[in-house]
């Protein structure tokens, strides 16, 4: 029983950091989101820099997720014997070269379009994250 708890622990230690990379990549992509709507109403190249430094660091923080969903992954299948579930987080580019070079309003809305989809898988990763933290949660209270 010790053993099961202290796995149940482990797990829920990796799934929170796990859920804190999300959640701060989620945050960042949110102001890129804004920066962006700023850059397609006239923003110019200041704006579309900003922007693109905020998906630089949301990139970084979705790569250091994908390690931590990695690790929360090996700790959950010491938990749940059968686990098969793959927690994953697509980091795909954003057309960044693309929308600097061409500022125009069809560059910057397909970069808006790639934050919008990047924000909304990452939504979904952090729920069925939050569901996986819950059940541990209970888990350990039974335990």
């Amino acid at each position: 029983m010790d053993r099961e708890l202290r796995e149940i622990r482990e797990a829920r230690d990796v799934g929170y950091q796990a859920l804190r990379s999300l959640r701060n990549a989620e945050e960042l992509l949110e102001s890129a989101g804004n920066w962006g709507i700023f850059d397609m109403i006239g923003g110019g190249m200041f704006s579309s820099m900003i922007k693109h430094s905020k998906i630089d660091k949301a990139n970084a923080e979705m790569e250091q997720a994908r390690y931590d969903l990695e690790n929360f992954q090996r700790e959950l299948k010491d938990v749940y014997v059968n686990f098969s579930e793959e927690l994953r987080v697509d980091i795909s580019g954003f057309l960044s070269i693309t929308d600097m070079f061409m500022d125009n309003i069809f560059s910057d809305w397909a970069v808006q379009s790639r934050i919008r989809e990047a924000q909304s898988n990452l939504k979904t990763l952090i729920r069925r994250v939050q569901d996986i933290l819950n059940d541990l949660d209970r888990i350990e209270g039974q335990g």
